[in-house]
């Protein structure tokens, strides 16, 4: 068990921070996962805006690394080139 009290806050400000990520991330995967399932061109090029918007604002908060928002966003795009 921690002593201090600046390590107990820290552990209690961790644990808070983690699941503030994690429901982040699951977030983001579900909306790519939803976006993937798409298959109106029409439909996904209006999907892409909200959820390259909510990559965008993962990248600001800190929570996922610029080079995997280019990834995912480049995935994005990629799909709604070989729709029809």
């Amino acid at each position: 068990m921690p002593r201090t009290k600046s390590v107990q806050k820290r552990i209690r400000k961790s644990e808070k921070a983690r699941k503030r990520n994690r429901h982040f991330k699951t977030m983001m995967k579900n909306k790519i996962k939803n976006f993937m399932a798409l298959e109106d061109r029409e439909e996904a090029k209006e999907a892409m805006s909200d959820t390259v918007s909510l990559i965008d604002k993962m990248v600001k908060k800190g929570i996922i690394h610029k080079n995997k928002a280019a990834r995912e966003k480049s995935k994005l795009s990629r799909h709604i080139k070989q729709l029809s």
